[in-house]
């Protein structure tokens, strides 16, 4: 993410339905996962500017933790009662990510070229019975320019994310697709986008503050399918078999983990496309390899300018 991305969530992720309706699903899971008021730690890795962590810190310890030093920055200034840190988890984590109840890691591992990796090592890092919260974009055929504007490298289908914690020892709780309500609708928008070449909304994603009453009719719409998010974690049921986003809880189990990259074949389909490049079927056309933006953490956390 970019600078005016950051600075488009802080300005909206207070209001608009999908930030609002997305914290309200993940706060009934994660208290579902881990009771509230008993002191438990929560560190939310790839935190950004920090709406979703301040959410829970009425009843959890909270940490949040990310490679960018503007939306730190950004963290900081609008939530002072929070603890954010400039850096990559779990390094910058120190002590905490073995003490950790609860890892966040929501719209984070689309941004990196290797999920495996950083999936594999945040898990090796977790001490048993934590637990992974985290959300990912899903289906390739809603590829659009607001997935360029993000710095994406994918979209999920369920077995492509089930794939990145497979054979490591975790149980899986949770794996659903969710945002489905919303999903015809947003469907066309994304195919209108795609193109037009342009997204809809703000800072070249699909963001922007619609007026009151449609934000609250599509919050609405979207925060309902929490109960059976809920259900299918609880009891082992079955979850939506589409939607916009994925959803996976997963807990850590006994056993060593050693960090592992992403097999070749799949590296090679993850890489960055162009809106252009895509089929109408959402299959990528060969294309040269992305490279990912850098972090400024290192540099400002050497000058003493983030804290």
């Amino acid at each position: 993410m970019q600078q005016a991305q950051f600075d488009l969530h802080a300005q909206i992720e207070e209001q608009h339905w999908w930030f609002v309706a997305r914290r309200r699903i993940l706060r009934s899971l994660i208290e579902a996962i881990v009771p509230p008021h008993q002191n438990r730690l929560v560190i939310d890795v790839g935190c950004g500017t920090g709406g979703n962590l301040a959410e829970l810190a009425d009843a959890y310890q909270c940490l949040g933790v990310d490679t960018s030093a503007d939306g730190i920055r950004l963290a900081q200034a609008r939530f002072p009662g929070v603890r954010f840190v400039c850096g990559k988890a779990p390094e910058a984590l120190g002590e905490a990510a073995g003490q950790a109840d609860l890892f966040l890691l929501t719209d984070v591992l689309e941004h990196v070229p290797d999920d495996f990796w950083m999936l594999s090592e945040l898990l090796a890092a977790a001490k048993p019975g934590a637990h992974v919260l985290l959300t990912v974009p899903a289906d390739m055929t809603l590829w659009s320019p607001h997935d360029e504007a993000f710095g994406h490298y994918r979209r999920y289908d369920a077995e492509r994310l089930a794939a990145v914690w497979q054979g490591l020892p975790v149980r899986q709780r949770l794996l659903s697709y969710f945002n489905t309500r919303l999903y015809s609708a947003i469907r066309w928008v994304r195919d209108r986008n795609r193109r037009r070449g342009q997204a809809a909304g703000n800072a070249g994603t699909d963001f922007e503050l619609p007026n009151a009453p449609v934000n609250w009719l599509l919050r609405r719409i979207f925060e309902g399918e929490r109960a059976r998010l809920l259900r299918s974690m609880r009891r082992g049921m079955r979850g939506y078999g589409r939607g916009v986003s994925l959803v996976a809880v997963l807990e850590r189990l006994p056993g060593e983990i050693e960090p592992r990259r992403v097999p070749a074949t799949l590296a090679a389909m993850d890489r960055p496309v162009h809106v252009a490049d895509l089929t109408s079927e959402g299959h990528a056309a060969e294309t040269s390899p992305g490279t990912a933006g850098e972090s400024a953490c290192e540099s400002e956390l050497a000058s003493g300018s983030v804290r």
